[in-house]
């Protein structure tokens, strides 16, 4: 009888990055930190210069709003590298596709000039 055990590394761990608080991975602190420029900047606008609490409250709501738009918009189920992509997308163009000449010239390349 053979009693010597046989162990393999099956890496299971390593394909997740866990969750907090139903958000994967470290997007977490990207709330965290939405949070808190939010708190910096409702105690800024509050008390140094005398904001209504209104709207020191309004304008600290938008760098929270940011952080959620960018975890659930780009980050949140998503493939790894979609919000780079995205970006990459908006600000440069078409990302793979092959270059599109803007010429509205549709005559056949083939058929003689006939201008």
């Amino acid at each position: 009888m053979k009693t010597d055990l046989r162990l393999t590394d099956t890496n299971a761990a390593s394909d997740s990055k866990g969750r907090t608080w139903g958000l994967e991975g470290g997007l977490f602190w990207w709330l965290v930190g939405g949070v808190g420029a939010g708190i910096t900047l409702f105690f800024v606008l509050l008390v140094p210069l005398k904001a209504s609490f209104l709207t020191s409250f309004l304008v600290a709501l938008l760098p929270i709003a940011l952080c959620l738009a960018y975890i659930f918009g780009l980050r949140q189920g998503k493939p790894p590298g979609y919000d780079r992509d995205m970006f990459e997308r908006v600000f440069t163009g078409s990302g793979f596709a092959p270059e599109v000449p803007n010429n509205r010239n549709f005559q056949h390349p083939l058929a003689k000039d006939q201008q």
